[in-house]
């Protein structure tokens, strides 16, 4: 690759393996670093293993996922019912369900083991969360038992998936590309140069400087306590690697 390239490469997803050993990236050059695949689907957004059945779910622009078996590497099923391209996937692994949010502003909730989406919220459509300035685009989502965070155009938002009705707003600045729970608090990153750490209530406790100058993605090395670190990436060809939550040791790089 050259350095043109490298100057407009976007790390757009990442997930950690269950081992705690590998790190898979996919960029917006339809790349997944380990650097040993490259799959045919358009602009890869993003990517989430299921430990369960030792699958992945890969979301990109042809607007459906992909279920791929990771002991054979192929595909196995295609969830199709948005009717824009993916940004964002997360795993419900005690319900046996994967979310995924679009650009056609909804977030669906689908049931792996029958490939049927059981609900669809379009977040846009609740006053408290919509900015009709940013769009209805979904690109940040992820979940923890009962709970689901969820933004882009509309605001970051907290929601009860049993009520399937939103608990807090986050007063965030610009569009939320990535967040995930982590202890006692929600971190998140899109536009900005930083890592903002939330409390469950709404308010922001704090917001750590990176290398990007507008991040897309993060991931937490929960899987492993001695490589236990939080990485980021986003408009360049660095991933930032936090050994503490507070600031930036060093950068990986493409």
């Amino acid at each position: 690759m050259g350095p043109i390239e490298l100057l407009h490469m976007s790390v757009f997803s990442q997930s950690f393996s269950p081992c705690g050993k590998f790190l898979a990236a996919g960029n917006n050059y339809g790349e997944i670093a380990l650097f040993r695949s490259s799959l045919e689907i358009p602009e890869i957004n993003a990517m989430a293993i299921n430990p369960a059945d030792n699958s992945l779910a890969v979301g990109g622009g042809d607007n459906n996922v992909h279920i791929m078996d990771l002991e054979n590497g192929a595909f196995k099923s295609v969830l199709q019912g948005h009717t824009d391209y993916i940004h964002c996937l997360s795993m419900r692994e005690r319900a046996s369900e994967v979310l995924s949010g679009g650009e056609d502003g909804a977030v669906r909730i689908w049931d792996t083991r029958t490939s049927q989406c059981v609900h669809c919220v379009e977040v846009y459509k609740y006053e408290t969360c919509a900015r009709p300035q940013y769009g209805k685009w979904i690109s940040c989502l992820t979940t923890d038992s009962d709970w689901m965070l969820c933004g882009g155009g509309p605001s970051l938002s907290l929601w009860h998936l049993r009520s399937m009705s939103p608990t807090s707003i986050f007063p965030l600045a610009g569009c939320q590309r990535q967040a995930t729970f982590y202890q006692d608090m929600i971190l998140t990153v899109g536009e900005g140069q930083c890592v903002s750490h939330c409390l469950m209530g709404g308010e922001v406790k704090a917001q750590i400087p990176c290398t990007p100058h507008s991040i897309n993605t993060l991931a937490i090395n929960t899987n492993s306590a001695e490589h236990r670190v939080l990485t980021v990436g986003g408009s360049s060809d660095h991933i930032d690697v936090f050994t503490n939550l507070s600031y930036r040791a060093f950068s990986l790089r493409f």
